[in-house]
């Protein structure tokens, strides 16, 4: 693939500007000016975005509110709009005119570029192109291909956007046909959260709402670019600054997010000379892999300041009630903290006790408290205990269960959470098997299916044979890329369900289909009319999404229609599915949806399209601990280090951070620009501390190899990145996902969520010789 970068001369230089602001009004003029967009009609759907009666964003998944704002989304949402709403096609003239051999060097942002998929297409080998078939052609063949292949070697993939309708659908059609191998992007980035908060507090997804933020007297977070990937909730946070509110981050890397903001929609703001509201009262650079022993660290103060108090007869710091009412496993917890030498949590985290200390006194004067977190807690070897000792931090204090208070995972793709809570999951015990099986006169295979890390091995070892992928970039989301990539093109079947041209599209197999669909802006027209569909948001709340404009093609059909009919194609008659009836009707699907899961989606139909939505039933959030014990469990962490298994000590072995830039969501690359971090016309570049840069004998501009520190006996290098001089903490560094995903193994991951561990990556530098 050619280089990520449009220039032989990027420029970096830190930005000083606020998040928000006059730069986020410029990047969206100019975005929607490069795509042909029509400004009346750009800002008339913009106006609906995450409205009651609007469109739910197709990128970002926070929560989408009942009193809005007059503009109800941010710079990257609008861009995914923009992206969206492309009037450009990439149709059979398009692939008329290239071969797959010459697109497979195309970057990820000239792919998708390119505009809106338009019409079924195959593979022709003896071409080497994409051709036009028809819908009946397709679904015939892709039947028939399915059904020769044991179904126990096929994977249903399903990305973060598609919505709850399609996702129970595809759920379905999968387990009917014989396979629980239904991976999808949570796999990636929360199931750490997953796994981990259902062993604490019993829920698998956060307790709070957006009542919370606009109670809640201090947050923390951890390891989240909220300017960059929710910028939305920046509003939130910045309204709690306002009211006195502390917001404590910590982050190895500066984001301009939590550091300035300046509210787009506040013409005072925007008009105003100064700097924007600080975010955050206090920040914190912690060492990549860190957040355990800064936490023991806050904890540690918290009982120095609960002995002092008890000593002098006055309130206790620790909630004690709560802890002897609602907690088990809490003595073992004190008992790790105590224990935990200052030393040590200095040296793992590189803050200091005195930062600590300070963290732990502001912690505990607060009595209602958010804990916020992303990716830099979950893409860990030990991504589980870092949510879980997040969860020890709330529960020491009684921040769980109440007003104001409680667990936040900030989720990324829109739909991602309600995915799982609709049946997509390759876990057997988490969806009503029984009740499935009754309602639809079929019989679930009784193993457990495999995960996205398990899909690559299989994939790798010949296992898997087929993959069929309802949205998403598979290929470029998930580690070890060049090995992945040259194993994907000897499957048998790939099948890829998209609105845009992305390069899994493009590793063609045997039997390569790419199948156009409507996207979530779009109206969706069946027999019985309009169709509305639904999403979970971050917060737990399920809200409607009305699609309005018109489909960019006419042969496109929209996600629940293929499902559908690849359902009728692969298992006719092994099923009392109604497909037609559901297709014609989206809500008959929300009623099956809510017969399987009555607690979470009482009265469906009839609370979804209301503003706010409804919130799903959790436990928690009443304290009703759905745990084994019956209560919140305190869950102690092995120890500190972040590569349990990898001796990271040579001088010249570096931590890697992946990082998103300001100018992409998830895999889409919308430009070769990060605003917030100052960098312009590349993304091959990698960001290092100054000193570490001199220890190693490199200076600003010059060019290295990366190279994994790994004994598997596999090179995983990406070649020819600039080095560029940053303020990160000493022994880290940094750069862009998903160019760098080629230096991750697959065996790199939390250990039992199996969550690549991209936050920390180790690796080295090697100098390239000048040109």
């Amino acid at each position: 693939m050619d280089r990520s970068e449009i220039t032989d001369d990027p420029k970096i230089k830190p930005y000083q500007e606020p998040t928000g602001g006059w730069g986020s009004v410029k990047s969206l003029l100019a975005k929607s000016a490069d795509e042909g967009l029509i400004a009346s009609s750009l800002w008339a759907t913009l106006q609906r975005q995450n409205k009651p009666d609007g469109f739910m964003c197709v990128s970002c998944s926070w929560a989408k509110p009942a009193d809005h704002h007059t503009f109800e989304y941010c710079e990257n949402g609008a861009k995914a709009t923009i992206w969206e709403t492309t009037p450009k096609r990439c149709d059979r003239e398009f692939f008329a005119k290239h071969t797959v051999t010459e697109l497979l060097n195309w970057t990820d942002h000239d792919l998708e570029k390119q505009g809106r998929l338009t019409t079924p297409v195959k593979y022709d080998r003896s071409l080497d192109q994409f051709v036009p078939v028809t819908w009946e052609e397709a679904f015939r063949e892709i039947g028939a291909e399915l059904n020769a292949l044991d179904p126990k070697s096929v994977v249903f993939y399903v990305s973060g956007r598609a919505s709850l309708e399609a996702s129970h659908m595809w759920q379905l059609m999968a387990r009917i046909y014989g396979s629980n191998n239904l991976p999808d992007s949570s796999n990636m980035c929360h199931e750490s959260t997953s796994v981990g908060l259902p062993e604490s507090i019993g829920s698998p997804v956060g307790t709070v709402t957006l009542a919370d933020f606009d109670q809640c007297d201090m947050m923390f977070f951890f390891g989240h670019n909220t300017g960059t990937n929710a910028p939305r909730l920046l509003h939130w946070v910045q309204e709690a600054r306002k009211r006195g509110a502390p917001v404590i981050t910590f982050n190895p890397v500066l984001e301009r997010g939590l550091m300035r903001f300046k509210n787009p929609q506040s013409p005072t703001e925007m008009l105003s000379p100064d700097e924007g509201t600080k975010m955050s009262s206090d920040y914190y650079q912690l060492r990549g892999g860190g957040d355990i022993a800064a936490m023991t660290g806050i904890a540690k103060a918290v009982f120095a300041l609960d002995d002092a108090a008890k000593a002098a007869g006055k309130p206790r710091v620790l909630d004690v009630a709560f802890i002897e009412e609602h907690c088990h496993g809490f003595d073992d917890f004190e008992r790790f903290v105590r224990e935990a030498d200052w030393d040590e949590i200095e040296r793992c985290s590189a803050l200091s006790r005195a930062d600590l200390e300070h963290v732990g006194r502001t912690y505990a004067r607060a009595t209602k408290v958010i804990g916020n977190y992303g990716m830099g807690l979950t893409q860990h070897r030990h991504g589980i205990e870092n949510v879980q000792m997040l969860v020890n931090l709330l529960l020491m204090r009684g921040m769980m269960g109440k007003p104001g208070a409680g667990i936040s995972p900030i989720r990324g793709h829109s739909n991602v959470q309600g995915q799982r809570t609709v049946g997509i999951t390759e876990k057997l015990k988490l969806i009503p098997v029984e009740k499935f099986e009754k309602f639809y006169d079929f019989t679930i295979p009784k193993e457990d299916g495999v995960d996205t890390v398990e899909a690559c091995e299989g994939v790798l070892d010949g296992s898997i044979k087929g993959f069929v992928c309802l949205g998403g970039n598979f290929a470029r989301a998930i580690p070890d890329t060049y090995r992945m990539e040259e194993a994907w093109r000897k499957m048998r079947l790939n099948v890829q369900i998209a609105t845009k041209l992305n390069r899994t599209h493009l590793l063609t197999t045997d039997v390569t289909y790419i199948l156009p669909c409507i996207g979530r802006i779009e109206r969706d027209k069946q027999t019985s009319g309009p169709q509305t569909v639904s999403m979970e948001d971050s917060t737990a709340c399920i809200h409607a999404s009305f699609g309005e404009r018109e489909p960019a093609s006419r042969e496109l059909l929209s996600e629940p229609k293929i499902v559908a009919e690849l359902a009728k194609a692969t298992v006719p008659g092994k099923s009392s599915v109604p497909w037609d009836e559901w297709v014609s009707d989206y809500a008959k699907v929300r009623d099956a949806i809510e017969r399987a899961y009555p607690d979470d989606f009482k009265d469906f139909n009839a609370r979804f399209a209301s503003p706010g939505g409804f919130h799903r039933d959790i436990g928690a959030t009443k304290r009703e601990w759905r745990t084994e014990t019956g209560k919140a469990n305190f869950l102690v962490p092995e120890s500190f280090d972040v590569d349990p298994d990898i001796d990271t000590r040579p001088a010249n072995v570096l931590n890697l951070l992946t990082l998103r830039s300001n100018d992409q969501f998830n895999t889409t690359i919308y430009g070769y620009d990060d605003r917030l971090r100052g960098v312009h016309g590349t993304r091959m570049v990698i960001l290092m501390n100054e000193e570490d840069m001199r220890r190693l004998g490199l200076t600003d501009q010059d060019r290295v190899d990366v190279e994994t520190h790994a004994d598997d006996g596999v090179t995983r290098r990406v070649e020819n990145y600039r080095v560029h001089a940053w303020q990160l903490p000493k022994g880290d560094c940094a750069g862009y996902y998903p160019e760098l995903n080629a230096l991750i193994p697959l065996w790199h991951r939390s250990r039992r969520a199996h969550v690549p561990a991209a936050k920390s990556v180790p690796v080295r530098l090697i100098k390239r010789a000048a040109a």
